[in-house]
């Protein structure tokens, strides 16, 4: 019985560094650049591949994985799902949209980020961290899937209102004070170019 339930065991870790393997050399995707994307060694992902070690059971790592090859991470036999729920907020999933209206795969994508910035953005893409509140940070993720400012300003103005709201700030109390704030700073952000 023990025997069966290892082999069962490695017939999934075979499945899924095959799909790795073959994945990276379907994108002709380094595997330094994936190792940076993802958040681990090199080494990792060369014993991964050759199956010198288990595939990974870790939650964040299968997502991250999962997310750069743009399949859901439930396909690795491995993965749980965690016990913590995600939330992928509306501007996740327009940044999402955008890149599939530019035809981006997210390999692509992430390889238009400086390589020290791509797993930030994996875990974005992913839920793990949320959407950037400085908009400097935010145009540049919308510089990349050429959103203007004027697109991308709402959703913004709702994860900072979001930020104020988680911090104890009474917007309906403080209206507008808000709507003060936020039309300044609409007008200003207009005022820079694309």
């Amino acid at each position: 019985m023990v025997t069966k339930n290892k082999d069962k065991n490695i017939s999934k870790q075979i499945k899924s560094s095959t799909k790795l393997a073959q994945f990276l050399e379907k994108n002709a995707l380094h595997k330094k650049d994936f190792a940076q994307m993802v958040g681990v060694t090199l080494s990792y992902v060369y014993n991964l591949i050759d199956d010198t070690i288990p595939f990974s059971t870790r939650s964040a790592t299968l997502e991250r994985i999962a997310v750069v090859m743009d399949i859901k991470p439930e396909e690795f036999p491995e993965y749980r799902i965690p016990q913590e729920p995600i939330l992928i907020d509306d501007t996740v999933e327009f940044l999402k949209k955008k890149q599939n209206d530019l035809g981006f795969s997210t390999v692509q994508f992430l390889k238009a980020f400086p390589r020290k910035k791509r797993i930030e953005i994996v875990d974005i893409l992913r839920g793990a961290l949320p959407v950037p509140t400085d908009w400097n940070e935010l145009k540049l993720i919308a510089n990349v899937l050429q959103i203007p400012n004027k697109e991308l300003y709402p959703y913004w103005e709702k994860r900072m209102k979001d930020v104020l709201r988680t911090s104890g700030v009474n917007l309906r109390e403080n209206q507008e004070l808000i709507d003060k704030m936020f039309a300044c700073s609409e007008k200003y952000l207009m005022s820079k170019n694309d």
